[in-house]
């Protein structure tokens, strides 16, 4: 029942069962003796979220439409010939791109040689677009009567799962600054901040499919705000993973420069290793914000982030005087130490709350705006729905 919840094991069930009510569906309503092509178009139309299998459905059967309609004006032109295969394949292709089909342009042809290929060509070519109808309707009926699963906790555990690969790297960073560090040991943590990349194509992956989840979702109230808190997390995250970066690139060319000597003074490395243990805690603490959805749960951990936040910010200022008093002793790499206290305070402002808070409002109104002036209809209708006066334009 657990693994139940993923995506992969989700999306197999459910295509497995529209595709066989397409099926039987076809079945009974179409000639052919073995109608594959419904059962084909639900395996594909029946996607993990309403929105993508909307959308899919649509484009597909325009796709095999606009395919049955090019082989059917050529069958009565020509034969089936290499030459008029070819023609009949580069002409599906053209159309496909003026029907805008997008993925599905591939399909154009193959309807088109399908179609093309069979004796009875009109007879067989309206069973096709018959059968793709079926297979549309039945996927999208599936998905409105069993509607998809909402993918936003799946979102929420990826994007806590980068903070803590970003708190474990943080911490590691912060392990024998107070020793000679060796260029190797500080380029394998450069390699690893620079890995954390890969991590963010995979979580923006599972937020995509997340941000489709709750888009005409019955199950969702608030998908707006859910697909702009999550997302706007995960920038905030992406930039601190950037400044984390350069921060290990700064601390790679301190070692390259102090190669038998440590990096810091006993007391500045402790300063430091300590204030990078509090910015882990607070990268964590931010991540566990964004994912939570309860309001009591959501309050405490705003007042957990705000401790971490004020501990860090008092570590900050304990290891800025220690390092101008240093730097004032021992000028040597004067301008790494300053690089590392200004990467660590970036760092800090992305995570402050104040900070969070007008950059969500500013992308809610940008994403509520362009919505009205994508859809100016269905923003009408909303708020003729609500009783609030509409503007005639």
């Amino acid at each position: 029942m657990r693994r139940g919840r993923e995506p992969a094991v989700a999306q197999a069930l459910r295509s497995t069962a529209a595709a066989t009510i397409a099926y039987v569906v076809a079945r009974h309503l179409s000639t052919e003796a073995a109608p594959l092509t419904a059962p084909l178009t639900a395996l594909l139309v029946v996607q993990v979220t309403l929105y993508s299998t909307l959308t899919t459905g649509i484009r597909r059967v325009n796709a095999v439409v606009a395919g049955v309609l090019v082989a059917s004006g050529f069958s009565v032109l020509v034969g089936l010939t290499w030459w008029s295969l070819g023609l009949i394949i580069l002409a599906s292709l053209v159309v496909g791109r003026l029907v805008r089909v997008n993925e599905f342009v591939p399909e154009v042809a193959i309807s088109a040689m399908l179609v093309l290929g069979v004796t009875r060509v009109a007879s067989t070519a309206w069973d096709r677009v018959l059968e793709t109808l079926i297979g549309a309707v039945v996927g999208l009926v599936f998905n409105l009567l069993f509607a998809p699963p909402v993918w936003v906790r799946t979102a929420g555990d990826s994007v806590e799962d980068l903070s803590r690969r970003m708190r474990q790297l943080l911490l590691r960073i912060g392990e024998g600054l107070t020793e000679p560090l060796t260029v190797e040991r500080a380029a394998s943590r450069l390699h690893e901040a620079r890995r954390l990349d890969h991590d963010i194509s995979e979580v923006d992956a599972a937020l995509r499919r997340a941000e489709d989840s709750v888009r005409l979702n019955p199950r969702v109230r608030e998908g707006l705000l859910h697909r702009v808190v999550l997302r706007t997390g995960l920038d905030t995250l992406e930039i601190c993973t950037v400044v984390l970066r350069v921060l290990a690139r700064t601390l790679t060319d301190l070692a390259k420069e102090r190669t038998r000597e440590p990096l810091f003074a006993p007391e500045v490395g402790t300063a430091l290793e300590d204030l990078l243990a509090r910015v882990a805690d607070a990268v964590v603490s931010f991540a566990v914000l964004v994912t939570t959805e309860a309001s009591a749960s959501a309050e405490t951990a705003e007042s957990r982030l705000a401790g971490n936040l004020e501990s860090a910010r008092n570590s900050r200022e304990r290891l800025a005087e220690l390092l101008l008093e240093g730097v004032q002793r021992h000028p040597r790499q004067w301008q790494l130490h300053g690089a590392v206290l200004a990467e660590i305070d970036r760092i800090l402002d992305e995570l402050d709350m104040e900070h969070r808070s007008v950059r969500l409002m500013e992308e809610l109104d940008r994403a509520s705006r362009e919505q009205r002036e994508r859809y100016p209809r269905l923003a009408a209708a909303r708020q003729w729905a609500r009783g609030a006066p509409t503007r005639r334009g």
